[in-house]
């Protein structure tokens, strides 16, 4: 469950269907609502099938009650009249959205990272490198396929050097910057626009044992000049699509000769669009991930030197 879940979520629409539905589903509420006030997961049922054979569900948690017939019809234009007439409205006590998130929660493994919650300890291996997040206020417990992608592009480039200084941009919950720190042991600039994800990233961060190498701040972009004061040779984004476009040039002026940028948050159809704008700023793509419909760039400068070249 990712998005950004309310503690004051209070209505609560669920529709059991098959697993390209749901997904379908899920991925219109994200793109459609404003995050601050509906959140949306896809999960599969845990006994496999249903009075009607149908294995996933979609459940839609509100802070306000929603128009159940705009939704209907936003539901049936995306997949049919049979999936929008299965929506079911209901009300929901504060904060059910968290303890129905963390039963859905596997440990996820990208390489040598293993994110998981508090009731995962336990499936901790000696040599993993481990994350603790659990479901709050923020974007990014690693299950969703933006972050995992992110996390998986990560361990690709370990393989290959070691980066001097990250940059993360639109932290969420601290995940990415958290597992970067961990891996080079350096000190990682991350920042997030919403001050709930800047709290809930520091409180990660000193859970996991790098309070002093993640010191998130509160920044629109690239503004707080905290996450300027050097040039990064990798930086996640891990927003959305229209941000990422607009961001195109600062993220570009962040980067040193030899940087590597890791974008996340966005649908095959966003990939163009995105993909335009740095171009301009003479990035070209490297690499890319898809998983469960998200697509994962690292993109690198066009003419990309050896490392060392370029970087401040």
């Amino acid at each position: 469950m990712e998005a950004s879940p309310l503690l004051g979520a209070s209505h609560l629409l669920r529709i059991v269907t098959d697993e390209k539905r749901a997904r379908t589903v899920a991925d219109l509420i994200v793109e459609t609502f404003d995050p601050s006030q509906t959140a949306a997961c896809a999960f599969a049922l845990e006994d496999g099938a249903t009075a009607n054979s149908a294995q996933w569900a979609v459940e839609v948690f509100f802070d306000e009650p929603p128009d159940e017939d705009a939704l209907r019809d936003l539901i049936g234009e995306a997949t049919d009249a049979a999936t929008a007439q299965a929506a079911q409205f209901s009300t929901v006590a504060e904060r059910d959205w968290v303890e129905a998130s963390l039963r859905g929660l596997r440990p996820v493994r990208a390489g040598r990272v293993l994110a998981h919650g508090a009731h995962d300890r336990n499936r901790r291996r000696a040599n993993d490198i481990s994350i603790e997040i659990e479901a709050a206020l923020a974007f990014g417990t690693g299950h969703h396929g933006t972050t995992l992608g992110c996390l998986l592009a990560l361990d690709r480039i370990l393989k290959r050097r070691r980066p001097r200084h990250v940059l993360d941009v639109g932290t969420g919950t601290g995940v990415l910057a958290i597992a970067s720190a961990k891996l080079l042991r350096r000190g990682v600039a991350c920042g997030d626009i919403d001050p709930v994800s800047v709290a809930t990233a520091r409180a990660n961060a000193r859970h996991n044992g790098v309070g002093p190498l993640v010191r998130p701040v509160l920044s629109n972009g690239l503004r707080n000049p905290a996450l300027l004061r050097r040039r990064a040779d990798l930086i996640f984004a891990n927003i959305l699509a229209k941000p990422l476009r607009l961001l195109a040039p600062s993220l570009a002026r962040a980067a040193t000769g030899d940087g590597e940028l890791v974008l996340s948050g966005l649908l095959a159809r966003d990939v163009p669009g995105v993909l335009s704008a740095f171009r301009a700023q003479g990035f070209s793509l490297h690499e890319r991930g898809d998983i469960d419909g998200w697509a994962t760039l690292v993109l690198r400068r066009s003419a990309w030197p050896r490392a060392g070249i370029g970087s401040s």
